[in-house]
């Protein structure tokens, strides 16, 4: 079906308002619109791996999710959601089940709990084979316990774990591929998005996501206004500089076939994207020049490989 704002918009709230997520934050954003694309007849199973998202979503006795929920620890939001399903699929086989729709089996973590704790879950959930859709809301540092670096953290951000000082330019390492990572599991569906700016795009592979038959993942960029260091009302702003200087390439992966899907007709440079956030403000300071250049040769260089494995389909 073709999207339609108007009547996506119409859809009832599977998560609602009165959450205690900030200002700005990009990761409600992303759920609101991820649960949109279910169809009003069926019914979803969530994990949610703790973090920003469960903490204040999720304080008993009050829950923001309509559908079913349940809180995991922080390495195994996978594992759950998969038992869930596995349990969902021997009780349906023994006829245990009589219940209009379908019911679809989500997890959610962060970047923390995805790119790093969760990651053993995460790839033995993929590797088994569930009907099941992992989201990372990828926010780039362990926001919720005091934006401490993760593997998701950009090259050269400030973050009290990896903090810009005499000694230091903030984190050294590359950011991590977890897109590439879950395409090698060989999985039915993968797709990188972003939380707003494109809410086509976000809606759409939720979509083919949740009813794909088999284990899909989805690596949505979710902007932190704490720990990116940018004003709650730039949250939009981030996001599109994010995809125009193809820092956060909006692309799928269908059966191992790469469509991208958005290609900038006048590509940003990053530093448009760096410069809109505090934790990149020491970069622009005289002499850290190299320190830029090396982040745009990695940008061009992911960039122009995702490119050529579209072009090799």
């Amino acid at each position: 079906m073709a999207y339609n704002f108007k009547e996506v918009a119409r859809k009832p709230e599977r998560f609602t308002g009165g959450h205690r997520m900030c200002a700005g934050c990009g990761a409600p954003v992303v759920i609101r619109q991820i649960l949109r694309a279910l169809k009003p007849e069926d019914h979803a199973v969530i994990s949610a791996a703790t973090g920003c998202l469960e903490v204040s979503t999720f304080l008993y006795p009050y829950s923001a999710w309509k559908d079913s929920f349940i809180h995991s620890a922080f390495e195994n939001a996978a594992a759950t959601i998969s038992g869930a399903e596995a349990a969902y699929n021997g009780m349906r086989r023994r006829g245990k089940l009589d219940q209009e729709g379908e019911t679809k089996f989500i997890a959610f973590g962060g970047d923390g709990g995805t790119y790093d704790i969760g990651i053993q879950a995460l790839s033995g959930a993929m590797e088994r084979g569930h009907d099941m859709v992992y989201v990372c809301y990828d926010n780039g540092a362990y926001m919720n316990t005091g934006i401490q670096r993760s593997s998701a953290t950009p090259m050269f951000a400030d973050t009290t774990t990896s903090p810009v000082g005499r000694e230091s330019q903030g984190k050294n390492q590359r950011k991590k591929d977890l897109t590439e990572i879950m395409v090698n599991h060989h999985i039915p569906y993968v797709a990188q998005t972003a939380a707003i700016g494109n809410l086509k795009d976000l809606y759409e592979k939720a979509e083919k996501a949740i009813y794909t038959k088999g284990p899909a993942f989805l690596n949505v960029l979710a902007p932190c206004p704490r720990g990116w260091r940018y004003e709650a009302s730039d949250l939009m702003q981030i996001n599109k500089l994010a995809v125009d200087t193809c820092f956060w390439p909006l692309y799928e992966v269908v059966e191992g076939k790469y469509t991208v899907n958005y290609k900038p007709k006048n590509k940003l440079p990053v530093v448009e994207f760096l410069k809109a956030q505090g934790r990149f403000r020491h970069l622009f300071k005289k002499g850290n020049e190299e320190l830029l250049d090396m982040i745009q040769k990695e940008v061009d260089r992911r960039w122009e490989r995702l490119l050529s494995l579209e072009a090799s389909n």
